[in-house]
């Protein structure tokens, strides 16, 4: 029985290492989850590219016709871009920005997680729900716009944002009523428990009165994609 064991034994290795072809099984798992956003990401900037070229081409044909109507649809366009996040917006403003806590060279105390110590995507919401509510006109996270259909997504430490991957401190800026905005995020909940923990543990939160600020234009599509459940 002793070499028929030995032999089973010898075989699941061989075919372990040719699963493996001489590399960590386990590392390989671990890669992939990054492989596939750095891949999303790549898509998510020639399509933003591709985006940006159609939008001037159209820019370009609208702005040669001569036809009073034509004028009057640029005009439209203009209004309705505007409305859509799709120009830029300069204005009294202000900038937030969070950042991860340094973890304790002596380790992190008893009754806190390592997960304390990071910025989460309900922290983020949560500075981005009070800066509309304190009537922001425009609003921007990192280097993109915020539009009603845009989604805020992390994973782990790193923030995902229409396909493109940011590292913290992240920034969210505003132009709108500064008074009214500030007030707005010393009175949301979520803000602030986390500026407790920030007053507990280190994590970095800054508010920056800006004047002028600048809130970038929109790129990308207008579309909602949503899924169809089968009846």
């Amino acid at each position: 029985m002793v070499p028929a064991v030995l032999a089973v034994i010898g075989l699941l290795l061989v075919t372990t290492a040719r699963l493996a072809h001489g590399t960590d099984l386990r590392a390989d798992r671990l890669s992939e989850l990054t492989d596939l956003i750095n891949t999303e990401q790549r898509q998510a900037d020639e399509v933003a590219a591709q985006v940006e070229r159609l939008r001037d081409q159209v820019e370009a044909a609208t702005a040669s016709g001569s036809d009073p109507e034509d004028a009057e649809l640029q005009q439209r366009i203009q209004e309705v871009g505007a409305a859509a996040g799709m120009d830029e917006v300069v204005g009294p403003g202000l900038t937030v920005t969070l950042d991860d806590a340094p973890i304790p060279s002596d380790g992190i105390p008893d009754g806190y997680a390592v997960d304390d110590y990071v910025v989460h995507q309900q922290d983020l919401q949560g500075v981005v729900n009070a800066l509309w509510a304190g009537g922001a006109q425009a609003l921007q996270m990192m280097d993109q716009r915020i539009i009603s259909t845009s989604a805020v997504r992390c994973v782990g430490n790193t923030l995902i944002l229409k396909g493109r991957v940011y590292a913290p401190p992240y920034t969210v800026t505003a132009v709108g009523p500064v008074d009214r905005m500030q007030r707005a995020l010393d009175a949301s909940p979520g803000v602030g428990v986390y500026r407790q923990y920030s007053e507990l543990i280190g994590l970095g939160y800054d508010v920056e009165t800006l004047d002028p600020a600048t809130v970038v234009a929109y790129e990308g599509s207008l579309d909602l994609r949503y899924a169809r459940g089968s009846s």
